[in-house]
């Protein structure tokens, strides 16, 4: 626990780290470049495609008619916008963590390591290819959860937990191991996600439900269809942000627990040369 809190605060703090703020406009000006520039090419085909989609349902009309008829024709013009900007959703999701672990995370590694922990031997248990396909493999994992699952998301209560516990679990996966790449080796990172995995797993789970506040931001540009344009910037700056933080947070507390358990095994490994002087001698038979 005490792990999990000071890891926690720590992350707070070094949010406001004049690196890390110059770092998070690395994903960020990509993010916004790439969502800006898919828009203009393909968002009205996109909307289009939308409609017709909506059109081939026969119920489509009668859902026309009770907002007709409750007041809230105005909706109508932008729930082909909402539907599309929520079906996106979970792709920005993933592209915004993947950009923040490939750009950001191994300098924030650095900079954790050698402000807190200097010392710690770099074992190099992950590389970059590991790294590549470990995030793949998480992610394929996590798409295929999330396309299950949807049924569930019509349940109120489910809605509200089985989509961060997904989120929570790709977090913690992709990000751990990130923060381990390169001073842990592969036994270490193994020992650790054994022993931690509540926290990680409720580390990923909170980061999860962070992920989910831009949400309010799509909510806030429902009444204006045009507003989408101005507020992808600023949803895509929350989950950079988000995403920063949950680095900094997975980064001191895998550090921290890869230095305690090397503290660990080094008391636990008993001193050769203690055991060598404790050994009886046997006597040496003269020839």
């Amino acid at each position: 626990m005490s792990l999990f809190l000071e890891s926690f605060f720590r992350a707070l703090v070094y949010c406001v780290h004049p690196r890390v703020i110059v770092l998070s406009l690395l994903p960020l000006g990509l993010m916004v470049a790439l969502s800006l520039g898919l828009g203009y090419f393909f968002w009205d085909n996109a909307l289009d495609q939308t409609r017709l989609w909506l059109d081939s349902f026969a119920y489509t009309d009668r859902v026309w008619q009770w907002l007709d008829s409750v007041g809230a024709s105005r909706f109508k013009s932008v729930l082909v916008p909402l539907l599309l900007v929520f079906a996106l959703t979970p792709l920005i999701v993933i592209v915004s963590m993947l950009a923040v672990a490939l750009l950001m995370t191994p300098a924030v590694v650095r900079l954790v390591a050698l402000n807190r922990f200097p010392a710690l031997q770099e074992k190099q248990g992950g590389g970059l290819a590991s790294s590549l396909l470990w995030t793949l493999v998480s992610t394929v994992l996590a798409a295929i959860a999330l396309v299950i699952s949807t049924p569930l998301w019509l349940v109120p209560p489910l809605a509200l937990l089985v989509p961060p516990l997904i989120w929570g679990w790709l977090t913690f996966r992709v990000m751990a191991f990130d923060a381990l790449a390169n001073h842990a080796d592969a036994a270490e990172r193994r020992a650790i996600f054994k022993a931690h995995s509540g926290w990680l797993l409720l580390m990923g789970v909170v980061t999860g439900y962070l992920g989910a506040s831009p949400s309010l931001v799509w909510v806030l540009g429902a009444g204006f269809a045009p507003a989408f344009v101005l507020l992808l910037p600023l949803a895509i700056w929350i989950y950079t942000l988000v995403f920063a933080f949950a680095t900094l947070w997975f980064t001191h507390f895998c550090l921290g627990a890869l230095h305690a358990l090397r503290l660990q095994n080094r008391v636990n490994v008993p001193d050769t040369r203690t055991v060598e002087a404790a050994a009886p001698q046997l006597p040496v038979s003269q020839p």
